[in-house]
C-alpha cells in the first residue's frame, strides 16, 4: 500500500471531487442511489459473446432478458452489441448501431425509465445512444484509448461513465499481458484518466479495474486481493467477475459450471468495496449483495 500512497500524492487531484464519496449517478433529473452495492445484469445481444452469445439476438428474446433482469432485482441493465472476449473480432460502427437501435426503440417502449448503460468504445455509437434513446450510462471497456473522443462526448452529455482498465484490444490482450508493478500501473492509469475527465467537468465516474482484460489468472487474483485500495479514489468500483476465465481457470470448470465460483468472487468484492457487481447471474448476485449486507 505504500507504494500506491507515495504515487498518489505524486500526481494531481481536483481535491474537491477526488476526496467526496460517490454513493449516486446522476442523468439530468434521474439519479441511481447506491448507499447499497447495486446489480448491473449483462444483456449481450452479439452473438459471439463469451458465455450467452446468440441468445438474445432476436428482440423478442432481448425483451424477456430484460424483464428477468427487472424482475429478479438487477438496478442497471449493461447491454452490448459487440463480443469482447480473448481474440473476438472487431465489428463495424454500423453493424453494432444495427443491432442496438432497434432494440433501443422496443426497449423504452416497453420498459420506460430504465437505468440502461451501453457498452461500448466507441464515441461515435455512444453519442447515438445518449441522444437518439436516452440511454443513462457508457461502459467503455477502452478507457476512453481505442477511439478518440469519448472523454469529450461524456464532459458534453453529463452522463455516468465506467472507466475501465484494460490492456489492449480484445484480438491481442491476452496472448502476452505483462507488468512491472501491476497495482501501481493501475493506479497511475486511474489518477491519469480521472484527471483528464475531471478536468472536462465530468463527476460521475465508476472505475472498473478490467477483470481479464489484458491479465492473466495471477494479475486478476491480484486485483482482487488488492481491490479494498480503490476506496483511495472515492468513487464508485464496478467488478465484472462473471463467469470469468480465471474462474474457470482457477477451478478447471468451463462457464456454464462458473455460477458458484462467481458468486465467491463477488462476495469477496463486496467486502472489499465493490458498488457495482456487472454479473450473468442477476437473482444470485442480489442474494450475495443482501447476505453480505446482513453481515455487515
Amino acid at each position: 500500500m505504500r507504494n500506491f500512497i507515495v504515487l498518489f500524492l505524486d500526481m494531481k487531484f481536483d481535491e474537491q471531487n477526488i476526496f467526496q464519496q460517490k454513493i449516486s449517478l446522476r442523468n439530468k433529473e434521474r439519479l441511481l442511489l447506491m448507499e447499497n452495492p447495486v446489480i448491473m445484469g449483462i444483456l449481450n445481444i452479439a452473438p459471439d459473446s463469451f458465455y450467452d452469445g446468440g441468445k438474445y439476438g432476436a428482440i423478442t428474446d432481448a425483451l424477456k432478458r430484460t424483464e428477468q433482469i427487472i424482475n429478479e432485482g438487477g438496478s442497471i441493465i449493461d447491454i452490448g452489441a459487440f463480443s469482447s472476449r480473448p481474440g473476438s473480432r472487431m465489428i463495424s460502427i454500423q453493424e453494432e448501431l444495427n443491432r442496438l437501435n432497434p432494440l433501443l426503440e422496443e426497449i423504452n417502449r416497453h420498459f420506460p425509465g430504465l437505468f440502461i448503460s451501453i457498452d461500448t468504445y466507441r464515441p461515435e455509437v455512444a453519442k447515438r445512444m445518449i441522444y437518439e434513446h436516452d440511454v443513462f450510462m457508457i461502459n467503455d471497456i477502452s478507457g476512453g484509448n481505442w477511439e478518440p473522443g469519448m472523454f469529450e462526448l461524456i464532459a458534453e452529455a453529463q452522463v455516468p461513465y465506467v472507466l475501465m482498465h484494460s490492456n489492449g484490444t480484445p484480438d491481442v490482450m491476452q496472448k502476452h499481458p505483462s507488468y512491472e508493478k501491476l497495482m501501481p500501473e493501475i493506479f497511475s492509469y486511474f489518477i491519469e484518466s480521472i484527471n483528464k475527465l475531471n478536468s472536462l467537468g465530468v463527476q460521475d465516474i465508476i472505475i472498473d479495474p478490467g477483470f481479464g482484460f489484458g491479465k492473466n489468472l495471477e494479475h486478476n487474483f491480484e486485483i482482487l486481493s488488492s481491490l479494498r485500495d480503490l476506496s483511495i479514489f472515492k468513487l464508485p468500483v464496478l467488478v465484472g467477475l462473471s463467469r470469468k476465465s480465471m474462474i474457470q481457470k482457477a477451478l478447471g470448470i468451463k462457464s456454464l459450471m462458473a455460477l458458484n465460483g462467481t458468486t465467491s468472487l463477488n462476495t469477496i468484492a463486496l467486502m472489499k468495496g465493490a458498488k457495482i457487481l456487472r454479473v450473468h447471474d442477476v437473482k444470485e448476485a442480489v442474494e450475495c449483495v443482501k447476505l453480505v449486507g446482513m453481515a455487515g
